[in-house]
C-alpha cells in the first residue's frame, strides 16, 4: 500500500537530557514515611516503590527498551488539527483483516507489544494465515507520543471520529475494532458512528451499561455489583480527581517520577489478575516501559483530562451499537460485563466468552488468551457479507 502524503514515519527517540534528568530526579526523591499497614490498603507500599525507582534509576535500560518498541512501524498524522501517533504493522498475508486496537488509562501502546506479532503473523505463532490482521494501535490524544489537545473537546466521540478518519486514510474501507478501558468506550463509539465501515467490535469492559437487576441477582450480576461497590468505595478516587481537577494533579505527577510511577503502578496491583502483586504477572521492565510513556512525554495532566472530558461538565453520549459485537469477560476486570445489562445498547452481541484468568489489561497480562479470543470473534466477520 502506498504511503499517504499525510502520514509521516515516526521513531521513538528520547533525548539523553530527558533520561539524565529522570535519573537525577529519581535519585533525589523526597520520600514519605511508610504506610501504617502491612498491605496495599493505604496505597502502593513504600518499600516496593522505592525498589522500583532504584531499578528505574540504576538498572533499567531505556535504550534497549526503546529499540524493542521501535521494531514496530510507527507513524504520525494530523487529524482534526491534532497530531496522532500510531503503530501500523501490516501482515505479510494479503487477505489480512484491518484491526484498530485502542488502549486506555493508565495504559499505552506498550500494552500490545506481546500480541501485535501473533495477530499480524499467525503462522509464526501457532495460528492460521486466515486469521491474520493488519494491526493499527493509536496513542490516545494527550497520551504517549500523540499531541496534547490545546483546547477542550477531545472526548470519546471525537476520538472515535478521528479513528474512523485514520482507518480511511490508511486505505481500510472495512475493519474491526478492539479495546479495553477507555479503548472499550472509544471502540463502542466507533462501532456506533462508523457502522458502514466498522465490521464489528470486541471489548472487555462496558462501564456505561446500566445495572438492570430484577429480583435476586444472577451470579454474573452479583459479581459485577460487588465490583461496582468496591470500585465506588475504595478504588475510584483517582477517577474523581482526574475528572474534576486534572490540572492540579498534573503538577505533582509531571514533576515527580516516583509520584508518576506510584500513581500508575498501584492500578496494576488493583486491576490485574496478579495474586496480590503486579510483578507476579508482568515484568518490572514492562511496567516501567508503560510508565516511561507518561514520563518522557509529560502527559500526566493531558491524559487525565480524558476523565474531565467524559465525566466533567459535558458528559459523553450514550451509544446504540448495532454492528456485531464480541465480549470477553476477564474475571479480575474492574467491573465484569453483564450481558443482560449490555443488550439494550449493544443489539447485536454475537460472541460472549468467560475467560479463565486475567484482569483489566488483557493483552498485556494474558496475550496467550487474548490472541485466540480476538481471532475467534473476528473469524466470523471476515466475509464481507457477514
Amino acid at each position: 500500500m502506498a504511503m499517504n502524503a499525510e502520514i509521516k514515519p515516526y521513531r521513538i527517540s528520547v533525548g539523553d537530557e530527558v533520561l539524565d534528568d529522570l535519573k537525577s530526579r529519581l535519585r533525589n526523591t523526597r520520600w514519605p514515611e511508610a504506610e501504617l499497614v502491612d498491605d496495599w490498603s493505604q496505597g502502593a507500599p513504600l518499600k516496593w516503590i522505592k525498589d522500583v525507582c532504584r531499578t528505574w534509576a540504576e538498572d533499567y535500560d531505556w535504550r534497549a527498551r526503546e529499540a524493542k518498541l521501535n521494531r514496530f512501524a510507527q507513524f504520525t498524522t494530523e487529524i482534526d488539527g491534532l497530531g496522532i501517533h500510531f503503530l501500523h504493522v501490516r501482515s505479510k498475508h494479503p487477505d489480512a483483516m484491518p484491526l484498530i486496537i485502542t488502549h486506555g488509562w493508565p495504559g499505552s501502546v506498550v500494552e500490545f507489544h506481546k500480541v501485535i506479532e501473533p495477530l499480524t503473523d499467525p503462522t509464526a505463532h501457532g495460528g492460521d494465515a486466515a486469521d491474520a490482521f493488519h494491526v493499527v494501535c493509536p496513542s490516545l490524544p494527550g497520551f504517549g507520543f500523540s499531541e496534547k489537545p490545546a483546547a477542550s473537546g477531545w472526548g470519546v466521540d471525537r476520538i472515535a471520529s478521528a479513528w474512523a478518519v485514520l482507518m480511511d486514510r490508511l486505505g481500510y474501507a472495512r475493519y474491526g475494532a478492539q479495546g479495553g478501558d477507555w479503548g472499550s468506550a472509544v471502540t463502542t463509539a466507533l462501532g456506533a458512528q462508523d457502522g458502514d465501515h466498522c465490521a464489528g467490535i470486541h471489548i472487555t469492559l462496558a462501564m456505561g451499561a446500566r445495572p438492570n437487576v430484577e429480583g435476586q441477582p444472577t451470579p454474573e450480576e452479583a459479581r459485577a455489583l460487588q465490583g461496582l461497590n468496591y470500585y465506588a468505595d475504595w478504588d475510584s478516587g483517582y477517577s474523581k480527581q482526574q475528572s474534576t481537577r486534572p490540572q492540579t494533579l498534573g503538577y505533582a505527577l509531571t514533576d515527580s517520577p516516583s509520584g508518576q510511577a506510584a500513581w500508575i503502578l498501584e492500578k496494576f496491583w488493583a486491576w490485574t489478575d496478579c495474586d496480590g502483586h503486579p510483578e507476579n504477572i508482568l515484568g518490572r521492565d514492562e511496567l516501567l516501559d508503560n510508565v516511561m510513556l507518561y514520563w518522557v512525554t509529560a502527559t500526566a495532566a493531558s491524559s487525565a483530562r480524558l476523565y474531565w472530558e467524559s465525566f466533567g461538565p459535558k458528559r459523553r453520549t450514550a451509544h446504540k451499537v448495532t454492528v456485531p459485537t464480541g465480549v470477553a469477560v476477564f474475571p479480575k476486570e474492574i467491573v465484569t460485563p453483564v450481558r443482560k445489562w449490555m443488550e439494550p445498547s449493544f443489539t447485536n452481541i454475537r460472541h460472549w466468552r468467560e475467560m479463565p484468568k486475567g484482569g483489566h489489561f488483557a493483552a498485556f497480562e494474558q496475550p496467550g488468551l487474548f490472541v485466540p479470543e480476538v481471532r475467534d470473534f473476528f473469524r466470523t466477520l471476515r466475509n464481507p457479507s457477514a
